[in-house]
């Protein structure tokens, strides 16, 4: 059975790079190695592996991917430090202030 990962990587400039992988340490050695000089990290190394979550089903793993890249960084914060309960918290805060029907007038 194939596992996959999705991860999150804190690069030199304080920014969030996220990914998925089938083989998480030799990804992370690609990035810190400056494998890809077009890649986003390439510049801004070292990166640290601060999260990472497993999947067996890759589709599982890019639509996690797809989610969290869409995500704030506080949020991001939030699944690095793995304190669940500030998620749905965080997702209502971003959604008020975006819909217009919760604004003052």
């Amino acid at each position: 059975m194939d596992n996959y990962s999705v991860y999150i990587l804190r690069c030199s400039d304080n920014s969030y790079y996220t990914g998925v992988t089938n083989d998480i340490d030799n990804r992370v050695q690609e990035h810190q190695s400056g494998k890809n000089k077009k890649s986003y990290t390439y510049k801004r190394r070292p990166v640290k592996l601060v999260f990472s979550e497993h999947f067996h089903d890759i589709n599982q793993a890019i639509e996690f991917e797809k989610q969290v890249k869409g995500w704030r960084r506080a949020k991001k914060e939030a699944l690095i430090s793995r304190d669940w309960d500030k998620l749905p918290e965080l997702s209502k805060n971003y959604q008020d202030k975006n819909d217009p029907s919760t604004s003052s007038r």
